[in-house]
């Protein structure tokens, strides 16, 4: 049976769960720096998203992202454990580029540990390319992949 899963923006009802699931799934090893306060100020901000998806009463996966004038910022993703493979994350990261589209936003970035090969190959799949290494951008403990998406490229290349 397909899982039906819902995307919608998160409530503040929602920040603890995200916050618990920023340490558990991205944060682990580095302390937590996105904790239910920094989590409810993002759901507040009016220049950042902050999605979930939902599985009936799971809360099953997360995204936020900061929308600068030119550029936007997917600051965090994370998908429950049990549920990957399914699309999830492909769908939240989807939503949120057709927004900074609607936004006159040309460009996405992120940063991912540079150990987690399996998430710097979904970016890839979703068209994201390296942009650079970041030595100690994690607490000083561990080093990031810089990504980056040219929206507008890819939207311009779809349309031929």
């Amino acid at each position: 049976m397909k899982q039906v899963v819902d995307i919608d923006l998160a409530r503040l009802s929602d920040a603890q769960t995200i916050a618990a699931m920023s340490r558990d799934y991205i944060e682990s090893g580095l302390g937590w720096s996105w904790g239910p306060n920094r989590v409810t100020r993002s759901i507040r901000c009016p220049d950042t998203v902050v999605l979930v998806a939902r599985a009936r009463r799971l809360l099953a996966g997360f995204a936020i992202m900061y929308f600068g004038m030119e550029e936007a910022r997917l600051n965090l993703l994370a998908v429950h454990p049990g549920l990957r493979q399914l699309g999830i994350g492909r769908r939240l990261i989807e939503w949120l580029e057709r927004s900074a589209l609607t936004a006159g936003i040309s460009t996405v970035y992120l940063e991912v540990r540079a150990t987690n090969r399996n998430a710097q190959a979904f970016y890839r799949r979703l068209g994201y390319r390296k942009v650079q290494l970041v030595p100690g951008y994690y607490s000083g403990v561990e080093a990031a992949v810089r990504m980056g998406r040219d929206l507008w490229a890819s939207t311009t290349r779809s349309a031929i």
